[in-house]
């Protein structure tokens, strides 16, 4: 994890350490999105590893619920107003991700359509670091 990276505070009931970071460039790109489509939101539904790719819609088009749990609350505002940007992932992937430290990255490519960033030529990817914390 980078020194450099905007670490997500912390949401988890009864935890005291970020879950999920952005990398500068990831963070760059978002608050340009931010500028394009208002608030946003991630979530991260599948993949079982290194190289998968969250989802970054607008703030409320994916509708989350009791399959989801929020691992994080990134302020984009550097230092403006502030932009809140959730990041959820579902339940099920959470159990096999628990014991990780997420870092969202991007990478020259194009991601899914219904993912905001795709028409940059870009996508968001996930970079994972095993943790020794209690899940």
């Amino acid at each position: 994890m980078s020194p450099d990276s905007l670490q997500a505070a912390v949401t988890m009931p009864g935890e005291d350490f970020s879950r999920v970071a952005l990398t500068p460039d990831a963070a760059d790109l978002l608050r340009l999105l931010w500028v394009q489509h208002g608030p946003l939101m991630f979530h991260q539904s599948g993949g079982c590893c290194d190289g998968s790719s969250p989802m970054c819609y607008p703030a409320g088009d994916f509708l989350t619920g009791d399959a989801d749990v929020l691992l994080g609350l990134f302020d984009l505002s550097d230092g403006l107003e502030p932009q809140p940007l959730e990041f959820w992932m579902s339940r099920e992937q959470f159990n096999y991700w628990s014991h990780t430290h997420l870092t969202v990255d991007v990478v020259p490519g194009r991601g899914s359509g219904f993912s905001v960033e795709a028409p940059e030529g870009k996508r968001f990817l996930i970079r994972s670091t095993l943790m020794d914390w209690p899940a």
